[in-house]
Order: structure tokens, then C-alpha cells, then sequence
């Protein structure tokens, strides 16, 4: 029998239930919604969250689509979901948890008797702890990005390669491999000695159907490469970067971006034009260095000093 929060499921069952992690101002019990997929052969555990910042729903569209097709009887070992983590930033369609001001993915593995977000921490991590693999499905907030898988343990890391291996096979193409701050899931969990990446499912409001479907092969992927199913998973060349210059515009208008996401750029390539409302050009901006245009805002508006683009630098592939 396995449990996560009021989820139970015996060999061969899947179960649905709440993970409590604290109370709401007027006294009632926050749970989160969690499954348990316990397939009819021994195996390993597979953790999977979502929406630990409450505003990214890709993730949360990748667990709605992937749970029901999740048959424990096909199924070797176990796979334990969190479908949405930080219950109050989604409530509200933020960021962070409103009730501490505090981004959730900064608190990991938490506290037991912490703040609110170090307490859904403590909780999620006590159940990712027990698994071989961690996937905590991301998105770029509401930015505009390619969809990539972060491994941010950092290079000199013990697991930085189980990590790149797992960031491989959940084969979105592209992959950030930069040591990430303190406090997140992909840091606390290869310090724990399991293999953990981060998803970035792209980047928009709401959710983007494109960026869902990486994140739904992305997670057969790893059921099937590492046995939970039977299959075979040919791992794809990724787009490693290693670096990334980011710019803001040095005058306020409106941007038109020249390249598109996922082209390459070499130093000196025009990245973004800034006119006024007439269409007066008061500004070009040119990359710093050769590499993969990466990430944009999403609104075209900008003010003098605001961050426009980034552009992925120390690019390979492997």
C-alpha cells in the first residue's frame, strides 16, 4: 500500500486524494490534490509536481492529461503527483504565496513548522524524497520562452550527469544547465541523491496546448526510458546552454523583436527594435555574443530599463 496525503492505492490501483498542509484564515484545511498510481509490479518511484508558482499551468495541464492515461496494471513501480503545490498563489492566479510573500520554489526541502510556503515545502519533499526521479514541472512564468528542462544542481554536482540524462530524455530540446539559488526542488533534490530537473513548458497566460504536449511525451519519456513502461525511448541530441546575457531596453516605447524563439544569433545580430507610437525608431539593441535567443517579455510596452530579452550563451550540444 502506498499513501500520499489521503491517497491510497494497493498494487494494481490508483487513488485521488488531498495532502494537508495547513489551514486558510477562517480555520479551513488546505489540501492539496494529490495521486497515487501503484502499478501491479515492483519498480522504481517516479515524483511529479505542478504549479509550485501559482501563475504556471502548463504543468498542471501535463498531470491532467497524464493521470488518466496512467494504467497500474501496464505499470511497473509507482508514480506520486502533486497537481498543484502552491495552493494559494493558484487561488489567486499569482506567483507567489500570497500568504507569505514568498516564492515556493525558493523554500525547498522546508520546515515542519515554518512559514506557509516552507510547510507545503516540507510536506511536498517528504514525499519526493522516497522516489528515484523528480520532474517539477515549470513554465516560464508568463513570459514568452522555448520549452527547455532546467538541471540545476550545478556542473560539478555528483548527479549533475544523472541529471543531464534525465533532462535528455525528457526531450523538450533544449536544456539550461546552470546551477539554480538555493531553495529549489531541482537543487534539494539531487543533494538528496535523486536525479531532479525543472521543466520550463514554455511561457504564456494560461495554458499553451503546444508547450502541454512537450510535457505529456516528455513524462512517457521518462516512464518509458527508465522501466515504469514497456517501450523504447531513442534519446534526441539537446541544445545545451550554459550561460545567458540578458537585456533590457535603454529607452521606453514599444519592441519588435527580430529574431524568433530558438533561432541562433551571433554577436552583433540586431535582438530588438524600440520605436514610439508613431513608429520612430529610438533604439536597436545587438547581442553581446553568439548563442540561442531564449526568452522574451511577453508585452510589447516597455520603460527605460525594463527586461526585454534573454539569449542563451556557452551553447554545445550533447
Amino acid at each position: 500500500m502506498t499513501t500520499l496525503g489521503t491517497a491510497s492505492a494497493a498494487p494494481g490501483e490508483l487513488d485521488t486524494g488531498r495532502l494537508t498542509v495547513g489551514e486558510t484564515r477562517d480555520g479551513t484545511a488546505v489540501g492539496l490534490p494529490v495521486a497515487v498510481v501503484n502499478g501491479e509490479r515492483d519498480g522504481k518511484t517516479l515524483y511529479v509536481q505542478a504549479a509550485s508558482d501559482g501563475d504556471e499551468l502548463n504543468g498542471v495541464g501535463v498531470v491532467r492529461r497524464v493521470v488518466p492515461q496512467l494504467d497500474p496494471s501496464e505499470l511497473a513501480g509507482e508514480v506520486l503527483v502533486v497537481g498543484i503545490t502552491n495552493y494559494h498563489a493558484f487561488q489567486v492566479g499569482e506567483h507567489r504565496n500570497p500568504i507569505d510573500d514568498t516564492k515556493l520554489n525558493r523554500a525547498y526541502p522546508g520546515k515542519a513548522n515554518g512559514s506557509s510556503s516552507e510547510r507545503i515545502a516540507h510536506a511536498t519533499f517528504s514525499a519526493a524524497e522516497n522516489a528515484d526521479l523528480i520532474l517539477d514541472l515549470h513554465q516560464g512564468s508568463t513570459s514568452r520562452m522555448i520549452n527547455e528542462v532546467r538541471v540545476r544542481c550545478g556542473r560539478h554536482h555528483r548527479l549533475h550527469g544523472d541529471c543531464l540524462e534525465l533532462a535528455k530524455v525528457f526531450g523538450c530540446g533544449h536544456v539550461l544547465d546552470q546551477k539554480g539559488p538555493e531553495g529549489q526542488l531541482a537543487r534539494a533534490g539531487p543533494d538528496e541523491g535523486i536525479p531532479t530537473v525543472d521543466p520550463e513548458l514554455g511561457g504564456c497566460v494560461g495554458l499553451d496546448e503546444e508547450s502541454v504536449q512537450y510535457g505529456v511525451d516528455g513524462v512517457f519519456n521518462v516512464l518509458e526510458y527508465y522501466g515504469f513502461l514497456d517501450g523504447d525511448v531513442e534519446t534526441q541530441p539537446q541544445t545545451r546552454a550554459k550561460e545567458f546575457d540578458r537585456y533590457g531596453s535603454p529607452v521606453g516605447g514599444l519592441v519588435q523583436f527580430k529574431p524568433e524563439l530558438g533561432e541562433a544569433v551571433e554577436s552583433g545580430d540586431t535582438l530588438f527594435e524600440v520605436t514610439d507610437v508613431f513608429g520612430t525608431l529610438k533604439a536597436t539593441v545587438t547581442a553581446d555574443d553568439d548563442g540561442i535567443f531564449w526568452r522574451t517579455c511577453r508585452l510589447p510596452q516597455v520603460a527605460t530599463g525594463e527586461y526585454v530579452c534573454s539569449v542563451g550563451t556557452d551553447v554545445d550540444t550533447y
